[in-house]
């Protein structure tokens, strides 16, 4: 090999080292934030999820973090499942919950992995809005035991 062959093979070479330090840096770069997974997760289930009911057990507000959870159980096909949600982008939903601590909410859940579910999303709210300024204005429960 003469030297113009040995700069040719040298700057092809360089070229494919580039090329794959560029490709590697666009593709971390590219890497969707947490938040934006957590969307996507949200929405999907939104879509494509079952509803069903479950009951708000906790809220959680570590003081490290402005994190918001609300922790939730439910049951399907025969297991139970307790799982929180990150209500932290969802201020709305999670002004909601507070309120409804204890009380029963829908939810929806994805039929393949039932433990993945969520009480809200951009789009959809499991917690029944209360009329009027708070959870007293909800209807008492029936009681079908009582006597009269």
């Amino acid at each position: 090999m003469n030297l113009s062959g040995l700069e040719k093979l040298g700057g092809a070479v360089l070229a494919v080292v580039t090329a794959t330090w560029a490709l590697a840096r666009h593709l971390r770069l590219r890497r969707p934030a947490p938040e934006e997974v957590e969307r996507a997760r949200r929405l999907d289930i939104h879509q494509r999820g079952r509803i069903t009911s479950g009951q708000i057990v906790d809220l959680v507000e570590p003081e490290t973090s402005e994190r918001r959870l609300v922790v939730y159980t439910y049951e399907v096909a025969g297991l139970e499942y307790e799982v929180a949600q990150d209500l932290t982008g969802l201020p709305e939903i999670y002004k909601l919950a507070k309120r409804m601590a204890g009380r029963a909410i829908s939810l929806k859940y994805d039929p393949k992995r039932p433990s993945n579910s969520i009480m809200g999303c951009e789009q959809w709210s499991g917690i029944a809005t209360p009329k009027g300024p708070g959870p007293t204005s909800l209807p008492a429960p029936s009681n079908a035991l009582q006597k009269p």
